[in-house]
């Protein structure tokens, strides 16, 4: 008896315990996982409290989430302006070709802060390059007399200024073979 008791122990199962040191006691170990994982839902639970917010709480969340979400529909928004009036965007992109250096820095800091340092780094070149086309500012301003030119609205065929003769001249039918043949043959 006493021989048992010196291999198993006084109470104690010495084959168990030697056993555990080769191979994991299954049973144990899934509680300490579970410890492990109640442990973490509590400083989770601890660090993010569920609370009741107050109206005005939950609009500044609202409103904190908007920028990332605007910036990319301003984006695709650009895309598909340029597809149905594309000499509205063509005037509009001749137009940020003049805005200075010093906003589009601006600009792409508070972007940067959004969307990360690497944007950054891009932004500071793409301002180089903004910063090069600006010296072009005659260039700019002929090609939006040009784009404006090709509108359907603005012809200028029949442009009689302040001249009030010219005007009822312009809009009189005429007597012109050449219009009247051309209008027959169009219909």
């Amino acid at each position: 008896m006493n021989l048992l008791k010196m291999i198993f122990g006084g109470g104690r199962n010495v084959i168990t315990e030697t056993a555990e040191v080769f191979m994991e006691n299954t049973e144990a170990g899934a509680q300490r996982r579970a410890d492990y994982a109640q442990s973490a839902l509590g400083q989770f639970g601890a660090e993010f409290p569920v609370e009741r917010k107050g109206w005005f709480d939950r609009f500044m969340d609202g409103l904190n989430r908007l920028p990332r979400p605007l910036i990319v529909i301003a984006v695709f928004s650009l895309f598909a302006s340029s597809m149905f009036d594309p000499l509205w965007f063509a005037e509009r992109m001749q137009g940020l070709t003049l805005v200075p250096d010093p906003l589009w820095w601006l600009a792409g800091t508070i972007v940067a802060f959004y969307f990360g340092g690497r944007f950054q780094m891009k932004s500071q070149e793409f301002s180089q390059a903004i910063a090069q086309s600006t010296a072009r500012l005659p260039q700019v301003l002929q090609n939006i007399t040009q784009i404006r030119a090709l509108r359907h609205d603005t012809p200028g065929a029949a442009e009689t200024g302040t001249d009030t003769a010219l005007s009822q001249m312009a809009i009189e039918p005429s007597d012109n073979e050449a219009v009247r043949a051309w209008h027959e043959g169009s219909k």
